[in-house]
């Protein structure tokens, strides 16, 4: 334990007789003195000894550090020997090499020529026995041996080749011969070995034929037989995936080039198989039947660049993706050429078709409309003297709008839009994809959006229409949902072709032109209002009478408003909610706020056609009351407001004659023209008397 004096002096004074009070005993420090010296005499003899301990053993320490010093020295002096012994020893092992390879190369020098002298008289000998005529060496008649002949026979058949032809002429014959023989053989014993699954031996012919001109009818014979059976199922394309799988894993242990064999039978593949799977599938309807011909070349090449993208995986050279992409190119170069004036060609046709279908089934013969520009439209719209369009005409509620000829128009623009993406080539795309957004702002914006509101435009009744049905504002609603759908189509399909081609602000250019042209059309159908106003007119003059603002028996009146101003809130509460549907965003407001204002301006005149008797000036404030409740649906500011101040204006219709100026004075009617306050005032059927005119005056 860790040694602590003050701990040490206690229990000593503990141990110690006299030294505390144990047992009642009395404290004598004399003895605790007295044990406390002994006890320092005694550390003292202590620690002399245990220094003398110390010091004996730090010079024994310091003579084993010179021995130890000193038998480093004599271990240094050693390594320096061996280390020299060892430089020695090296130097004397790189002469001896030297000496060996010098050695070496001489043998070589002499054996190499003897080696070839020794081939040479081996080839003189087998030349000899074609120059006799008669092949006895065993190497030519065991078919055992058929390598080494195979060997003798290539090396001959070079030979041959220097010789001149007119002193050799049989001889080389012979040899070419008997080339070809062995070449056959070959060919034939690697096929034999291919149908038996032998590979060992496959690669063992196909090494000795690498040096053959035959190699490459040995690489075809391979190619051949492997797509025996290879292409049973309907699907020529799996087949196709599924049999270069199982080749890839087998060309390797076969032949020495393995990526030139895989590559060439996957040529072999798309030049036979494929392209003549291909001309059958798309001969067959490419006069006959354009939609089924579109798709099937969509199709076929969707598969076959699929089918491309798993050979991918394959060593097939450096280039693969080239080499891939040229195969493809040589397949479909023909069709694909001229495939987007079959495209337009048929989104055209079909388009046409629908639209036409469509208007068979409504009975409907489409008349001519009118094709002139946006400003021609602008200035219709501001001269008003041409609407509606030409003779209005009855279209028996028909918006002829189709949401079903819209879907199918989009879809099969769809489906070019993919077909466009697949099959033109990158630097086309854009263009392409332009024509094909043509071909739907032609069919759906211009013959049938723009139709539809030609036609609802020429059936808005005049505003003198006794009944008339208001069908335009269920054109301008389905036109809206329509054209959101266009919109959807126009981003999620052509912009992801076109958004960093030139042709973008082409197609955003020949987009705004529709929707403004669109715009101008809707803002023509604004006559609608017209028609609106014209049917509550209608109301008020059928439903109001004169006896309803000066009641017979002023105390006996019951109604709280009148019935024409029930009917007319009733219609207008009506178009409101139609309009809200029909349109969305400013549109609605831009209308409401129209077709406030001029409902004001209408009960407004209608009010000034009658004299007020003071019951009766109370129903026309109830009236205008309810008038304002209907305002509140419009939703729009100003023509609350309206409606605040003809109420107000309605109030001098019954307030005192001593009151009228201080009502005048209000805060609604302060800012109006004193005429207008005394048009009103006029209304009453006690103005005439001396005290209301000087109240007034």
């Amino acid at each position: 334990e860790p040694f602590v004096a003050d701990e040490y002096i206690e229990r000593l004074a503990w141990r110690t007789p006299g030294g505390g009070s144990r047992g009642g005993e009395a404290f004598d420090p004399k003895r605790l003195l007295e044990e406390f010296v002994n006890h320092i005499q005694e550390l003292q003899v202590m620690d002399e000894r245990i220094q003398r301990k110390v010091e004996k053993l730090e010079q024994q320490c310091q003579k084993e550090a010179k021995e130890f010093a000193k038998k480093v020295q004599e271990l240094q002096k050693s390594n320096q020997v061996a280390f020299q012994h060892f430089q020695e020893l090296d130097e004397h092992i790189s002469y001896v090499a030297t000496k060996v390879c010098h050695l070496g190369d001489q043998l070589e020098g002499v054996n190499t020529p003897r080696q070839r002298a020794v081939e040479a008289q081996k080839l003189m000998k087998y030349f000899n026995e074609f120059l006799d005529g008669e092949l006895k060496s065993d190497v030519f008649t065991n078919s055992e041996k058929i390598k080494e002949a195979a060997d003798i026979i290539q090396k001959l058949h070079l030979i041959a080749q220097e010789l001149p032809f007119d002193r050799f002429s049989e001889v080389k014959s012979k040899i070419a011969s008997k080339y070809h023989d062995l070449e056959c053989q070959l060919i034939q014993e690697f096929t034999s070995a291919q149908r038996r699954g032998e590979i060992s031996r496959m690669r063992e012919v196909a090494a000795v034929l690498l040096h053959f001109k035959g190699y490459s009818h040995c690489v075809d014979v391979y190619i051949k037989q492997c797509q025996e059976g290879a292409f049973l199922r309907n699907d020529v394309f799996e087949d196709a995936a599924i049999l270069c799988q199982r080749v890839n894993k087998q060309v390797g242990e076969v032949f020495s080039n393995p990526e030139t064999v895989l590559a060439k039978l996957i040529q072999n593949i798309f030049e036979v198989k494929l392209q003549s799977y291909v001309k059958d599938q798309l001969e067959e309807h490419r006069k006959s039947d354009a939609e089924q011909y579109l798709k099937n070349l969509y199709d076929l090449y969707t598969r076959t660049t699929n089918l491309s993208s798993k050979l991918m995986e394959f060593n097939l050279g450096t280039d693969k993706q080239t080499f891939l992409s040229k195969l493809i190119k040589s397949i479909f170069i023909s069709y694909l050429e001229n495939y987007i004036e079959v495209e337009i060609g048929y989104l055209k046709s079909r388009s046409a078709m629908i639209l036409q279908r469509y208007y068979d089934s409504k009975n409907h013969q489409k008349r001519s409309i009118g094709t002139g520009g946006i400003q021609d439209l602008k200035e219709r719209i501001r001269q008003r003297t041409n609407l509606p369009l030409g003779p209005s005409i009855d279209t028996h509620g028909e918006t002829f709008l189709s949401q079903e000829v819209v879907v199918n128009l989009l879809q099969e623009t769809k489906q070019a839009f993919e077909r466009c993406h697949r099959l033109s080539d990158p630097s086309d795309l854009p263009k392409n994809a332009f024509r094909i957004f043509s071909m739907l702002v032609e069919f759906l914006c211009t013959e049938h959006i723009d139709y539809a509101l030609e036609t609802g435009l020429a059936g808005i009744p005049s505003s003198d229409s006794k009944n008339a049905n208001l069908y335009f504002l269920d054109v301008v609603h389905q036109a809206n949902t329509i054209f959101h759908l266009f919109d959807k189509q126009f981003n999620d399909h052509l912009m992801p072709l076109i958004s960093s081609s030139p042709k973008l602000s082409e197609c955003l250019q020949k987009k705004k032109d529709i929707i403004e042209q669109m715009e101008v059309k809707l803002d023509m159908g604004i006559d609608t209002l017209n028609c609106m106003i014209g049917q509550m007119k209608h109301i008020l003059a059928a439903e109001q009478k004169k006896t309803d603002f000066k009641p017979e028996d002023e105390n006996n009146v019951l109604i709280q408003y009148t019935n024409a101003c029930v009917k007319v809130c009733g219609y207008v509460r009506k178009q409101v909610e139609k309009i809200r549907n029909s349109m969305d965003g400013k549109n609605v407001d831009t209308v409401l706020m129209e077709f406030g204002v001029r409902f004001h301006r209408l009960i407004y005149e209608h009010l000034q056609q009658y004299s007020y008797s003071c019951m009766g000036g109370m129903l026309a404030i109830c009236d205008v009351a309810e008038y304002r409740k209907c305002a509140k649906d419009f939703k729009i500011a100003l023509v609350l407001q309206l409606f605040d101040t003809l109420h107000a204006l309605c109030n001098l219709l019954v307030v005192a004659p001593d009151n009228l100026k201080q009502v005048c004075s209000g805060e609604q009617l302060a800012n109006l023209d004193k005429n207008i306050l005394h048009s009103f005032v006029q209304l009453r059927v006690d103005y005439r008397s001396a005290r209301l005119a000087r109240h007034f005056s």
